[in-house]
């Protein structure tokens, strides 16, 4: 089993990988195998909303878009992680997650349909909460368990390598990782011993506007 860890942070060293590096180690004492996935600091597009990928299951946007969905396959479950900007998640990440999650959505995928997942924020002070929030809607649309901790999922540091100073909240990222861990044994067992997975219906889409 494999948890793809995303670090949806411009710095590659930064807070949110000691959060995510934090979760990867207690994942490996769990038998979880674990990546963590940073896709560089180069500007990311918005979804373009042309619904390319509906014809080609992957984004049109050849960019790390379209890596990570290669690899988001073969993942149980994801982890995403996003330092607070202006009291939300960072803008790359946010495009990056509309451009991943609409084109599996739209391509009839598989890459996420009911794997655990979870939201991971850091911050200076305040706008954690705010970040968690925004980045859960994403896992709600797609059918996606969301897996908590013993607090919200977040963590503080102003600058690269103060996280290590936040006992409660390195200790919640360890929380996290073993009831994510947790989950994935649980939905194995499962599998294993004849529970089906849920019945899917075709989509309903009712309109405001006719």
């Amino acid at each position: 089993m494999k948890v793809m860890l995303v670090n949806g942070s411009p710095h590659k060293e930064g807070n949110t990988n000691a959060a995510l590096k934090e979760i990867a180690a207690t994942l490996e004492k769990e038998g979880i195998e674990s990546e963590i996935f940073w896709g560089g600091n180069a500007p990311i597009s918005g979804c373009q909303a042309c619904f390319g990928c509906g014809r080609a299951h992957k984004c049109v946007i050849d960019d790390c878009v379209n890596e990570f969905l290669d690899k988001a396959a073969d993942a149980d479950g994801f982890i995403f992680g996003s330092p607070v900007h202006w009291g939300g998640a960072s803008g790359a990440l946010i495009s990056f997650m509309d451009r991943i999650f609409y084109a599996d959505l739209v391509g009839n995928g598989n890459r996420f349909y009911l794997k655990p997942a979870a939201a991971v924020s850091t911050a200076r002070r305040a706008g954690t909460t705010a970040t968690w929030d925004q980045l859960n809607k994403y896992f709600g649309l797609m059918q996606m368990p969301i897996v908590t901790s013993q607090y919200w999922n977040l963590v503080h540091g102003g600058f690269g390598g103060h996280v290590e100073g936040d006992a409660e909240g390195l200790q919640t990222m360890r929380t996290l990782a073993r009831n994510m861990a947790f989950m994935l044994k649980c939905k194995k067992v499962a599998l294993e011993n004849g529970v089906p997975m849920p019945e899917r219906e075709q989509g309903i889409f009712t309109n405001f506007i006719r």
